[in-house]
């Protein structure tokens, strides 16, 4: 339940539309639902704006179909499985038939589209399945990203070729591998919130990601923010804070 259902809610009661008992009983799996492996956190999107999606890895199929039956049963707004294994996909489908699949992302209930413009910059070819991660979890949330895809810095004019787009971009999220350079020279062409995506791809000296993941820390483009490795998942979950805190403004 959000802030808006929950206003809608207590107006509906005010007025006399919804019994004290029935608002009770919408009410009660606040703030969380105990279903024994997990606790369900209902609570969420009320505090944060957005609902509690399930991480797959280490969970049983059983674990995912429970959790995403609570979800889907009891809560409003997308529901979504990340990292799943084909098992897990494939239990849950049994369950809930209407899911969107994008790579290893299960998506239920996808949030109505809105006209926010993101930009999700991917350096190359080999960093897709991140940016595909990240587009996914926007997606749930209302939001159609504008991908680019291998615009690396190792051919500049690549990327200058959309700078035009990226100069529209209200909030750009940049996934790269290797030495991870392509969140400085979008950090440096854009005054759009820029957030970094290092991902493990690149030879030895890369280090499954490290080598990405401290230089876009060590970043001269002031004010880029950097997720952990891989992280679509965090990077899609940031840009929908600041568009959420832009709608409030």
């Amino acid at each position: 339940m959000n802030e808006k259902e929950l206003r809608e809610l207590l107006e509906q009661v005010e007025a006399g539309n919804i019994g004290p008992d029935d608002a009770l009983n919408s009410l009660r799996r606040l703030p969380f639902a105990d279903l024994g492996h997990a606790r369900i956190d209902h609570h969420r999107s009320l505090r944060t704006g957005a609902p509690e999606a399930v991480y797959g890895p280490n969970k049983s199929p059983e674990h995912c179909v429970s959790i995403v039956s609570e979800l889907l049963d009891n809560g409003t707004g997308p529901v979504l499985l990340t990292r799943a294994t084909n098992e897990q996909i494939d239990a849950v489908q049994s369950s809930h038939p209407d899911a969107t699949i994008i790579g290893s992302t299960v998506v239920w209930r996808s949030a109505p589209p809105t006209h926010a413009n993101v930009v999700v910059a991917a350096a190359g070819t080999a960093d897709l399945p991140v940016a595909d991660e990240a587009c996914a979890v926007l997606g749930a949330h209302g939001v159609t990203a504008t991908r680019l895809t291998d615009i690396g810095v190792a051919g500049l004019h690549r990327l200058l070729a959309e700078l035009d787009t990226l100069l529209e971009a209200e909030v750009v999220i940049t996934i790269a591998g290797m030495e991870g350079a392509l969140a400085t020279a979008i950090g440096g062409l854009t005054a759009a919130p820029v957030i970094a995506v290092p991902t493990s791809v690149g030879y030895g000296a890369a280090l499954d990601g490290v080598t990405a993941l401290l230089a876009m820390h060590a970043t001269c483009a002031a004010g880029v923010t950097v997720v952990g490795i891989d992280n679509g998942f965090g990077a899609a979950m940031a840009a929908m804070r600041i568009l959420n805190h832009q709608d409030r403004s």
